[in-house]
């Protein structure tokens, strides 16, 4: 299994010792942003899978909030507490209802694609928004977690929600990889680069495109309902298209080279936020939007593009074949 590794994978479990010691060592304010953030990051990664296969969705947000409510609702109705639980719940739930929706998604593609997710995203944002029950468009708090039973208090139960937070993510992370890397994961980069052949090759795009669906809302609501316990709060923004969109914007300025990429944007997206709010309160917003535009103009292929770069320089120029063939 370990000689199966790859560079990625090697990365991403180096990184637990990391965040682990990030966990004890920083500010408690920077911890509690690298835990949001890999809550939404693992969103973001949902996103970047389908954009492997040449599909952007704009309606993330809809199992990233169905992890989130999953959470809360099974706290507040029938009084479960425990994250293993919780994760379980929010993973059948979003995999039983993109199983349903993806029968009719996987049939489109490109701009329909981006608009059908987003309009499935908003009729469940119109539904928790309606609702006086769940709080109408202030949402509710959810139980503390608990583990197998075990209650922690204080400066335990937060150090005991960080490493729950980081494990799932790190193993979600290199899962992903190793889909990926899977034969159904380079049928998804044959789709983006054409559909026709994929199913002349006997391969149903139709199928691949619902699989990955299903595996994108799976992740995403492992995100929302570490997102949801980590902040303790739910409400309907979290399917609305504006945070969908967030993700779409993470997973372009991060780039699709690898799936640590949405994670660190994630982090540095959050903490360019908070600065950008600290120098300009009131015009923080144009502040991330000139970011991105530079970051779009430089850096076309994302962030992670300066990383390959560094592994990969600039081999030099090899001579040209009519150079050794003479009258070609």
């Amino acid at each position: 299994m370990i000689r199966n590794l790859d560079r990625t994978e090697i990365t991403l479990l180096a990184g637990i010792p990391f965040l682990i010691a990030c966990g004890l060592l920083l500010p408690q304010w920077v911890v509690n942003y690298i835990q949001v953030s890999l809550g939404t990051g693992l969103v973001a990664l949902g996103v970047m899978i389908q954009m492997r296969a040449g599909l952007v969705s704009f309606g993330q947000g809809l199992y990233f909030c169905i992890g989130g409510y999953t959470a809360g609702l099974a706290g507040k109705f029938f009084g479960i507490s425990d994250i293993f639980v919780l994760l379980l719940m929010g993973i059948a739930t979003s995999v039983v209802i993109s199983g349903v929706l993806g029968i009719l998604i996987r049939r489109y593609r490109e701009i329909f694609f981006a608009m059908l997710t987003m309009a499935v995203s908003m009729i469940l944002f119109g539904m928790l928004s309606s609702s006086e029950e769940l709080g109408s468009t202030d949402g509710f708090n959810l139980l503390p977690p608990t583990y197998l039973g075990w209650s922690p208090e204080g400066e335990v139960a937060t150090f005991t929600l960080y490493i729950a937070t980081v494990l799932p993510a790190i193993f979600c992370a290199i899962v992903l990889n190793r889909y990926l890397r899977s034969p159904m994961g380079y049928v998804n980069e044959a789709i983006r680069e054409n559909e026709l052949r994929v199913e002349y090759l006997g391969t149903s795009a139709h199928q691949a495109v619902h699989i990955t669906y299903m595996i994108a809302a799976a992740v995403s609501s492992i995100g929302g309902v570490l997102w949801a316990l980590s902040l303790g709060h739910v409400d309907p923004e979290m399917t609305n298209w504006t945070t969908s969109g967030q993700f779409v914007f993470v997973a372009i300025l991060s780039g699709t080279g690898s799936i640590i990429a949405p994670l660190v944007g994630t982090f540095l997206l959050e903490i360019l936020r908070v600065y950008a709010v600290d120098i300009s309160p009131n015009t923080w917003q144009m502040i991330l939007g000139t970011v991105m535009l530079l970051i779009i103009i430089f850096l076309p292929k994302g962030l992670w593009s300066l990383v390959e770069r560094k592994r990969n320089p600039k081999q030099p120029k090899q001579p040209e074949p009519s150079a050794k063939v003479p009258g070609e």
